[in-house]
Order: structure tokens, then C-alpha cells, then sequence
């Protein structure tokens, strides 16, 4: 049995849960490098024909859109590792 923290899960169920936590942050991971690498820097020409308050979409987005996205991605990554948690019943949440 594998132990995480207070709960012991059997070994194929901590298996299945740790890809499914990998596989969380492998696309959440994916998403805040396309945003912040892709729409910031490889895209940014083309992104450049369009404008947010003033500014070309693509500087915007080096500069501020992808940090809301990084803020928005640590929102999604809370509720989607709780509902992870809950389906491997070893929610430590109280309530």
C-alpha cells in the first residue's frame, strides 16, 4: 500500500492517480508555455494586427495576458486536482 500522508491507497489506485496529476500538469503546462512563449514571442507578428486597449495583441500578451492566463491556470489546476483528489478518495479537505 502507498501511503500519502494520512490515507494508504492500493498501488494500482496511486498509480492511476499520479499519471492522472501528471497528465494535469503536463497540459496545464502546455497551455501557460503556448500563451507565454507562442502568443508572446513565435506569434507575435501576426498577433500584432490586432489591439487591446491601444496596444498590439502581441505585446499585450508578453506583457500581461500571460500572466492572467498563468493566475487563471492556477485556478483550473485547484478545482481540476481536487476533483482528482476526490475521485481517488484521498481528499484531505474538510466538510
Amino acid at each position: 500500500m502507498a501511503n500519502t500522508g494520512d490515507h494508504d491507497i492500493a498501488r494500482s489506485s496511486y498509480k492511476a492517480y499520479w499519471r492522472d496529476n501528471l497528465r494535469l500538469m503536463a497540459v496545464l503546462l502546455a497551455i501557460w508555455a503556448a500563451v507565454s512563449f507562442g502568443a508572446g514571442i513565435l506569434f507575435r507578428d501576426g498577433l500584432d494586427n490586432f489591439s487591446i486597449g491601444g496596444a498590439p495583441l502581441g505585446f499585450w500578451f508578453a506583457q500581461q495576458g500571460a500572466i492572467y492566463v498563468f493566475v487563471i491556470l492556477i485556478f483550473v489546476c485547484s478545482a481540476l486536482m481536487h476533483r482528482i483528489e476526490r475521485k481517488y478518495d484521498i481528499d484531505d479537505d474538510e466538510g
